[in-house]
């Protein structure tokens, strides 16, 4: 084991001096010109070529694995970064949109000499069966049983259930709500009942009367809930059957109920 180990001492001793020597003689400019140091060359330069590539090649290596890791660094900094980004419009978005929205609130009560309370949609009835939506606002905010809910598009519903903090909305769209309507041009009257679909149907418009569709049906203000004048839906279809008194009309409401998020609460309104 000894006589091994001194073995290879002396050949890695023996190659290192080699190259010594001939780094020397490379820089004093001097040409090699003797059999033995021509032999030497011949016998070095491929020991030297492979040592110089092996060294080269761990180099290379080394710098491809620092540069991946700085690039996985950067990557997911960068990512980091994007993530708060895409985090800050987002909320930036949703502010814009509660402005338009807002705006629009502040728009309609202007036109209106009443006194609202703007209140926000915090469930929904998960239930086919009815038609309700919950509010962050109640008693303290002196709402009332039977007060109406409106947007700025148009009627929502009123209130029917309420507590300190909180409210129960039953939509129009509701199976149990009715409001007195009638069509804006024509002044035909019938009432607006909901059948927990998206749309409403316009009753008791007796089929003689000339109701097409496109027409906008208002409130009509004669049930004491809902003001006159208030948007309820258009006209979608209208069916006469010879047979019925009455017509059969399909609205199409004017607010889109899955995507209300504020609404408007009227605590001293007028009833005509």
């Amino acid at each position: 084991m000894f006589s091994r180990n001194l073995l290879i001492f002396t050949g890695v001793a023996l190659f290192i001096a080699i190259n010594l020597v001939l780094i020397t003689s490379s820089t004093r400019n001097v040409l090699p010109t003797s059999g033995l140091e021509r032999m030497t060359i011949t016998f070095v330069s491929p020991i030297q070529k492979t040592v110089t590539g092996f060294i080269r090649f761990t180099r290379d290596i080394w710098q491809t694995y620092f540069m991946a890791v700085l690039a996985v660094e950067e990557n997911a900094a960068l990512r980091q970064k994007l993530g708060k980004t895409i985090e800050i419009q987002t909320h930036n978005n949703e502010l814009v949109l509660e402005n338009t929205r807002l705006r629009k609130f502040v728009n309609f009560t202007g036109q209106v000499p009443d006194t609202y309370v703007a209140a926000r949609i915090i469930a929904r009835d998960p239930s086919p069966w009815f038609k309700t939506v919950m509010i962050d606002k109640g008693a303290d905010d002196n709402l009332v049983k039977g007060s109406p809910v409106l947007v700025s598009e148009g009627i929502v519903g009123q209130i029917i259930k309420v507590a300190d903090d909180f409210s129960r909305v039953l939509l129009i769209t509701d199976r149990n709500s009715a409001v007195d309507a009638l069509v804006q041009n024509t002044r035909v009257r019938g009432i607006v009942k909901g059948n927990n679909q998206d749309n409403c149907s316009f009753v008791y418009a007796l089929r003689k009367d000339e109701v097409k569709e496109g027409e906008m049906i208002v409130s009509s203000g004669l049930d004491q809930v809902f003001p006159k004048g208030l948007k309820i839906g258009r006209i979608l279809n209208v069916t006469k059957v010879h047979s019925q008194l009455f017509q059969d009309i399909t609205i199409e409401t004017s607010v889109d109920f899955d995507k209300i998020e504020e609404v408007l609460v009227l605590i001293n309104g007028q009833k005509e």
